[in-house]
């Protein structure tokens, strides 16, 4: 019997299922944001002392070590007080610096590289101005110029928007089935468009300040979507249309606007710069955007290329990836619903 078109779409999209299913098999409910970046807050007074802030998340690689870095004219005035919670250690001490000022100095952080994250430096100037940076592996420390510059902002927002939706698996995987619903190119246009617009209404009213919700509940949200999205998948292709068949944008975009306030979530941790917020929420949203559209072009042209070898899949294997990814969905529903408690 020859195979309708959602089922040719879902058997040359078998070998990108299997992928998801076995990292899904290694993605435990950490993975979807966690590794945080770390944050490094300095405060300058006028007679050159320093209030030194930083927080690392508690979850990292072992045997990973990821410790700030002064300028070597700053020496600590004693041992750092220490504060512990469910997802971080934040120490702070005071620090004296010798004549000269901040400017030229370099601050960073060292371990960057092995642990695969990345760290928002900030800097509060003497004179009131304000320095902010995001170190990564590439870029680990930063000289304190005269002034910021927008296009560093404009950089570093960007990359840790590609960086956030990169290793926001969760996220992913809703997209991911979203290809694999929209069954024709103008749909599927139209419903990565939809969700894109959604979640750019919310990551940006929520970062404002304008709404709020906790992040614990979205969290729960979002993975009741993706398991939402898998029993659609999984309904047989001769059962009645749903919403979500029929018209898949709107559902996309009302999803989106929940995936949107988790994008926030992030960026909350992260912080915008007081001086160049509109640029930073700009360029964090274009980042994500720019990560999600490579996504999307690799599950296309890994399908193109996978389709003559997977044309004649059994229909038992091509239900198993979707099954994967609803039980993830499931795992995150209910581990996620009983951090609410």
């Amino acid at each position: 019997m020859a195979r309708s078109q959602p089922q040719r779409i879902r058997a040359v999209s078998l070998a990108l299922w299997i992928a998801v299913a076995a990292f899904a098999g290694a993605a435990g409910p950490a993975s979807a944001h966690r590794l945080a970046p770390s944050l490094l807050a300095v405060e300058e007074s006028a007679d050159g002392s320093l209030e030194v802030l930083f927080k690392t998340p508690r979850m990292r690689p072992s045997g990973v070590d990821i410790e700030p870095e002064l300028p070597p004219h700053c020496t600590n005035d004693g041992d750092p007080r220490a504060e512990l919670d469910e997802s971080s250690v934040t120490l702070t001490w005071t620090a004296t610096c010798e004549d000269g000022g901040l400017v030229g100095a370099r601050f960073g952080v060292a371990g960057l590289a092995a642990s695969g994250t990345n760290a928002l430096l900030r800097i509060g100037l003497a004179d009131g101005r304000r320095v902010q940076a995001v170190l990564h592996s590439g870029a680990p420390s930063l000289v304190v110029p005269e002034r910021p510059s927008a296009w560093t902002v404009f950089r570093d927002y960007l990359r840790l928007g590609a960086g956030h939706i990169a290793s926001g698996f969760d996220h992913l995987l809703f997209v991911f089935g979203l290809l694999l619903l929209a069954d024709t190119a103008r749909r599927l246009v139209a419903t990565v468009t939809s969700f894109t617009l959604g979640h750019s209404v919310t990551l940006s009213l929520a970062a404002l300040g304008i709404v709020r919700f906790p992040s614990a509940l979205i969290e729960a949200v979002i993975a009741a979507t993706i398991l939402l999205l898998a029993l659609e998948l999984a309904r047989p292709d001769a059962s009645p249309d749903t919403a979500l068949r029929r018209r898949p944008w709107l559902v996309a975009f009302g999803f989106g606007l929940l995936h949107g306030f988790g994008f926030a979530g992030a960026l909350s941790e992260i912080g915008l710069p007081e001086q160049e917020i509109p640029m930073a929420l700009f360029s964090f949203n274009v980042g994500i955007e720019l990560g999600q559209l490579a996504f999307v072009a690799l599950v296309l042209a890994v399908r193109a290329v996978v389709a003559p070898r997977l044309a004649a899949a059994p229909g038992w294997l091509l239900r198993a990836p979707v099954t994967a990814m609803g039980a993830l969905a499931v795992y995150w529903c209910l581990d996620r619903t009983a951090g609410l408690f």
